[in-house]
């Protein structure tokens, strides 16, 4: 836990650095909104803000749908049981740059560190992740914002392959567990190309967005380990996220989001050689997020939006479950920084 907490040190202060660097140099015709989004009394026409999108709520689990210059840090630390019903704790954290090319479009990118602690220190693990690369096209029509997303994991991560480091590959199965909606990434046997929908509802403070995605895996290497099942995976997922600013600096955000698998895993049979259908529990996979965010200006063209969610996981038992599960239990730390 000391490396991660060391990483999400130094990733703050970057942000710090960042936001400063941006309010140096920022032009003397541009302010900020409550909301960070780039707002300009003469703005280049192909960069302007939308103004159906001032005061738009940011989601805990799905995609913003503005485009612009941001980086944001996201911080997950969950508890959960094992499989043996054990206490197990994970921290994953992954960092997102995007950069506004136009109006409409804004190519982004992220990275992904992740760190497990379970019970028992041999199975205790760090790992870096696979990180994804992908652009969001994005849309106003009045009150309304659409955005299209198109990306890429590149399976490079740390606990893949045929003959994986033991506690990185338990930490990157924990942390499927620990932040759902970033399971690709996880996957670092995998290639996963994902392409998503948003459509948010912006107005008098006031954010409705509904989510649709699909996720194509394929296994790209790692056919012949221990743990090594589908060839192909399709996921699917859908998410609402409902917010509401109180004032100009406060705002409350809660979102929804439910990922079904759309292909049943196989595995290779010891016996026959053929592919065989193995039970996975998770299936079907529900987490809800909820919690408050602050808007703060920094210096004269920078942004920054602290927030803080309380995610809980659900299982076929619903809300009658216990608070620890096979489902996560997370506190999740978010700054986006938007300059």
């Amino acid at each position: 836990m000391t490396t991660m907490n060391a990483t999400f040190v130094k990733a703050l202060t970057l942000l710090s650095m960042i936001g400063a660097a941006g309010a140096a140099h920022a032009g003397t015709d541009s302010i900020r909104n409550p909301d960070g989004l780039v707002s300009t009394s003469t703005p280049p026409a192909s960069l302007a803000t939308p103004p159906s999108l001032s005061r738009y709520s940011l989601p805990w689990q799905l995609r913003p749908v503005a485009t612009g210059n941001a980086v944001r840090i996201e911080s997950a630390a969950a508890v959960f049981n094992d499989t043996n019903g054990n206490l197990d704790e994970a921290v994953t954290t992954v960092l997102t740059a995007s950069y506004q090319i136009t109006r409409q479009w804004a190519p982004t990118a992220r990275l992904g560190f992740v760190g497990n602690d379970a019970p028992g220190a041999a199975l205790d693990g760090r790992s870096f992740v696979n990180p994804l690369v992908g652009a969001t096209y994005a849309r106003r029509m009045g009150s309304y914002n659409l955005a299209l997303f198109g990306a890429t994991t590149i399976p490079v991560g740390t606990g893949g392959g045929n003959a994986p480091n033991v506690g990185a590959a338990k930490t990157n199965a924990a942390s499927v567990t620990a932040r759902p909606a970033d399971e690709a990434m996880f996957a670092v046997n995998y290639l996963t190309a994902i392409v998503g929908v948003d459509l948010a509802y912006v107005n008098h403070g006031f954010t409705a967005q509904g989510e649709a995605t699909l996720q194509q895996s394929v296994r790209v290497r790692g056919d012949n380990s221990p743990g090594a099942t589908d060839s192909f995976r399709t996921n699917s997922a859908v998410g609402l996220h409902l917010g509401y600013f109180i004032g100009s600096y406060f705002s409350l955000g809660g979102d929804v989001l439910y990922q079904r698998r759309l292909s049943h895993p196989t595995t290779l049979s010891p016996a026959t050689g053929a592919r065989v259908p193995v039970s996975d529990a998770n299936m079907d996979t529900v987490t809800a997020a909820a919690g408050p965010r602050l808007h703060f200006r920094l210096g004269k063209q920078a942004w920054i939006h602290p927030g803080i969610s309380l995610v809980r996981g659900f299982d076929a038992r619903g809300f009658g479950a216990p608070l620890l599960t096979a489902q996560t239990t997370a506190v999740q730390i978010d700054i986006p920084v938007m300059f």
